[in-house]
């Protein structure tokens, strides 16, 4: 990779980082995007037009990377040249016209409530941990977090009388989430018969979910867990943290919740971003008109 490209991609790192408050796994995201065309290209930044990005989505499409990948990777190209446009590297955005390949909408896996059920079945209570992975299990569904806010979560968020917990999102910013009795019972019993039995290090006093050696859980951690329970339920599906985050938004939106309300608990900046869930609601009632009418019989 050219010295130029280098330094370019070092100083986006720095702006997506500082100034537009991105979460460190997307930034990673779009300097790896960047990075793939600056392995590919022997032009500088400011050589770089419109046949050249053409030129190399055709060479990642020859290499059988996915519609999906392909259009996360050009996003990531044209958030570099509105940076660079933004620093008066370049006088123009050449990604501008690149246009992403169509890609279907996948809607997401989701749990049933007796499969959640299910899940939390399989937890070893018998083990230190049982109740602390019951606890996140009960988090995960009931407040519909993503795993870094989980992961993230401190006992000075946690509003119980109020019935409330503070979450850190996407770009630091925060929201309000109701949080049940269930969960709030699930917490509390993991904090007095497991936390508070932990040797804690001093940087993770205020951290909720820790493990045996009083440091905070990973990400990582977190996958394993629910991974290992799915296999012990022998179910199929292809359950994440993320799993149960789709399937509190759509136990909502079957409910009859508002799609503004959920939109709120969810984080999302847009109201779009939520709607997918709308198309979950209909499949289950094209389902629930399949099963049950009388004409399908």
């Amino acid at each position: 990779m050219q010295k130029v490209w280098k330094e370019k991609i070092s100083d986006f790192q720095i702006y997506l980082k500082l100034e537009k408050s991105l979460s460190q796994n997307t930034t990673n995201a779009y300097v790896n995007d960047v990075r793939k065309l600056a392995d590919y290209t022997e032009k500088e930044p400011k050589e770089i037009d419109l046949k050249e990005l053409e030129d190399f989505i055709y060479e990642l499409n020859s290499v059988y990377i996915s519609p999906r990948s392909q259009a996360r990777i050009i996003s990531g190209i044209k958030a570099f040249f509105n940076y660079l446009v933004l620093e008066n590297n370049v006088a123009n955005n050449p990604a501008y016209l690149l246009e992403s390949p169509k890609i279907g909408q996948k809607l997401p896996e989701i749990l049933s409530v007796e499969e959640i059920d299910l899940l939390q079945s399989k937890i070893d209570l018998s083990k230190p941990e049982g109740h602390r992975n019951k606890a996140i299990i009960e988090t995960l569904y009931a407040c519909g977090l993503r795993v870094s806010e989980l992961v993230n979560l401190r006992l000075s968020n946690l509003h119980f009388k109020e019935g409330f917990i503070i979450v850190t999102g996407k770009g630091s910013k925060q929201r309000l989430i109701p949080i049940g009795e269930k969960a709030i019972h699930e917490i509390n019993y993991y904090k007095e018969h497991y936390r508070s039995h932990l040797d804690i290090k001093i940087e993770f006093e205020d951290i909720l979910f820790l493990n045996r050696y009083g440091r905070q859980l990973t990400r990582v951690m977190i996958f394993t867990i629910i991974k290992k329970l799915a296999q012990d339920a022998e179910i199929k599906k292809n359950i994440s943290p993320h799993t149960f985050r789709h399937s509190f938004a759509t136990h909502l939106v079957e409910g009859g919740a508002d799609l503004r309300a959920v939109q709120e608990m969810l984080g999302h900046e847009s109201i779009i971003t939520t709607e997918i869930y709308t198309h979950i609601d209909r499949e289950y009632l094209k389902q629930v008109v399949n099963d049950f009418h009388p004409r399908n019989k």
